[in-house]
């Protein structure tokens, strides 16, 4: 079989979304890290995506951008040794579900905050308010993942699934930028994230490159 490329960087979250996938089904993929130093992996990577945003996975003459439907091709290409997305219809409607909570009321909001810290480094005006409102959306998911997760040891259940492949990227940033300490589920749930031997590889994959995040990774979060 064509070995996948990815055209990804370490520090990435939505790239470790799709490295803790590869990860956990032992596959391997040839990585074109897009760094300044490697212009090469920029140019083919926008010529499959003009937009640019990545992971973008190539396989032969597919290509596939966004991190979920990475994963979804991963699944369907390596089924074992077990499903990231279960056969069960309802049960993949729930895995699915959470995915997208994870992405788009966890990493989305923080993203709002680590842009206005973009911000502030170009001397821009900051979005006060979308700061705000991003801070508020990350304390309300917080509340009911904290509530959902309760008696489960991963989101949807006993199984490692896509969604905990989108949990695990969104909460080790947002913990970063808006921490949910008072949260006891919540927290004990992304303990065991960081102690899956997959996530873990992802996070130590990124660790050279934290002196990219805006304003320095904070040193009392790992």
């Amino acid at each position: 079989m064509t070995t996948p490329i990815l055209y990804a960087h370490p520090f990435s979250s939505y790239s470790q979304k799709a490295f803790i996938a590869f990860h956990e089904k032992d596959v391997p993929y040839e990585l074109r890290l897009l760094e300044p130093s490697n212009p090469q992996a920029g140019a083919e990577l926008a010529a499959l995506w003009p937009l640019g945003k990545f992971p973008v996975l190539r396989v032969g003459d597919l290509a596939l951008w966004e991190a979920t439907i990475v994963v979804e091709w991963l699944d369907q290409a390596h089924p074992d040794p077990a499903r990231l997305i279960p056969r069960d219809p309802d049960a993949a409607l729930q895995v699915r579900m959470f995915d997208r909570i994870f992405d788009n009321y966890v990493m989305n909001m923080m993203q709002v905050i680590v842009n206005n810290r973009i911000r502030a480094m170009q001397s821009n005006p900051r979005d006060e308010y979308g700061e705000v409102q991003a801070r508020a959306a990350l304390d309300k998911v917080y509340a009911w993942l904290d509530g959902e997760l309760a008696g489960r040891t991963w989101a949807t259940g006993d199984a490692f699934t896509l969604a905990d492949c989108a949990a695990a990227p969104s909460l080790f940033y947002a913990d970063w930028v808006h921490p949910f300490d008072d949260r006891p589920n919540l927290r004990a749930y992304y303990r065991r994230l960081r102690e899956r031997p997959s996530v873990d590889r992802a996070v130590e994959g990124g660790r050279p490159y934290r002196h990219y995040f805006p304003g320095g990774a904070p040193a009392d979060r790992d």
